[in-house]
């Protein structure tokens, strides 16, 4: 047996079988073939074994090598406390018939590296400020949210206004689209440059032409980077009338069901939510500069197989967030192949960081307590509409309890390391 190690987790074993051992397998294999067979001129069974031995050598030696090579190489692995982390690929074999059996395995291995300082992190973590002008900003998207439109007549449309269009058009690329009854909120962050630009002014009843360019990052796929020349008719002009703030709009958008029956109370409520986010805000930024740092101070070879089950996940993510808002990835002008390729570097980066999670873990005895997992499990089956039982088996049968474990034991894991970190925060503007 040799083996061949690299400056990767990539591992070559090549192993060779004794002939007496491979002979006496071979001998098995025919006769139990010999029972079965049907060969013309003789009866089942009845055939000669040299016979047998001729006409089915592919399958005889097909049998005899997954009935071997899986026991020898799982030895060799174990000889060598060698664990892949995926299925090894066999190849090179060699059979001949009197002489030893010989065989290559290829697969790779989780990498050996030394824990680095990890108990005395410095991270700096964004402060978030929440005052009267973050209350009183809530405040207003709430009204924004209530507010009402109401017909405009007599005059032209002005920002802040919402005009009703009809519009058709045509992309750079010969794609028509025609829509009826779409609001435009003018002078909007969301409202793109072009529409407030040129029904600024409007008149209902006017027709506006003019072009449109959709930048990379709109959240509309179907209309991203993409030009369109637009005929738009002005079908009317709605005024945002936004609700007085007093006590009956704190009924109306909060309602008494929920304790919050007057304006001050709304407040109360409004700062402690923000409080609460502020504090995930920065939980969140500092775990994952915890993350960023413990990577940057390990360097380690990752197994290229687990770098590409990470690229398929992010990209099966994207896909999920596309169909979550409506939008059929199979329809969509995108090179698949090249968005995945792009997901390279943080995927090593996501392995890495899951790896020396582990290893931490393992090292501070960090696990997930049967407790939690019962908690983990009873939390997800009531978003499924499952039962904790049904949900708890589908798990088990589709083998995902034991990643859901490992997940809870990365989280607290990660939650271990950030409260032991030194944690500073810095205003905007500082470096």
């Amino acid at each position: 047996m040799t083996e061949t190690t690299e400056a990767t987790c990539k591992r070559e074993i090549e192993l060779e079988i004794p002939a007496e051992n491979v002979q006496k397998v071979t001998d098995k294999v025919a006769r139990d073939i010999a029972r079965i067979a049907r060969i013309p001129g003789f009866r089942p069974g009845k055939a000669p074994i040299t016979l047998v031995r001729r006409r089915f050598a592919d399958d005889i030696q097909g049998e005899v090598v997954q009935s071997l090579v899986p026991e020898y190489l799982e030895k060799a692995l174990d000889e060598k406390k060698l664990v892949p982390v995926m299925r090894p690929e066999v190849d090179k074999v060699e059979f001949k018939e009197g002489e030893p059996l010989r065989f290559r395995a290829v697969f790779e291995v989780l990498p050996e590296f030394q824990l680095g300082d990890y108990k005395n992190l410095q991270v700096q973590v964004g402060e978030l400020e929440v005052g009267d002008a973050q209350v009183d900003k809530t405040l207003d998207q709430m009204r924004d949210r209530a507010a009402t439109f109401v017909p405009v007549e007599g005059r032209a449309a002005q920002d802040g206004d919402s005009v009703l269009v009809k519009l058709s058009g045509t992309s750079s690329n010969g794609e028509p689209v025609q829509a009826d009854n779409i609001l435009v909120p003018l002078g909007a962050e969301e409202t793109l440059p072009s529409f407030t630009e040129n029904l600024r002014g409007a008149n209902v009843g006017e027709t506006k032409r003019f072009e449109a360019q959709y930048p990379a990052e709109y959240p509309d796929p179907n209309l991203a980077g993409k030009t369109y020349d637009y005929t738009v008719e002005v079908q009317g002009i709605k005024e945002k009338k936004l609700p007085e703030l007093n006590d009956e709009f704190v009924k109306e958008v909060a309602g008494e069901a929920g304790g919050i029956a007057t304006l001050d109370e709304l407040r109360k409520n409004i700062r402690e939510n923000l409080d609460a986010q502020k504090e995930q805000h920065q939980t969140t930024e500092g775990h994952e500069k915890i993350l960023e740092q413990l990577v940057k101070a390990h360097e380690f070879p990752v197994p290229e197989a687990l770098i590409k089950g990470q690229m398929d996940s992010r990209l099966e993510r994207v896909v999920r967030s596309l169909a979550a808002q409506g939008v059929d990835p199979r329809a969509m002008q995108v090179d698949w192949t090249a968005l995945r390729a792009q997901q390279r570097d943080r995927s090593v980066a996501d392995v890495k960081a899951e790896l020396l999670l582990d290893r931490i873990a393992t090292a501070e005895n960090i696990d997930a307590t049967d407790e939690e997992i019962d908690k983990e499990i009873a939390t997800l089956a009531e978003r499924s509409g499952e039962s904790e039982t049904a949900f708890r088996a589908r798990l088990t049968k589709q083998g995902a309890l034991d990643r859901m474990k490992s997940k809870l034991r990365s989280e607290k894991t990660i939650d271990w390391l950030y409260r032991n970190a030194r944690i500073e925060t810095t205003a905007k503007g500082e470096k």
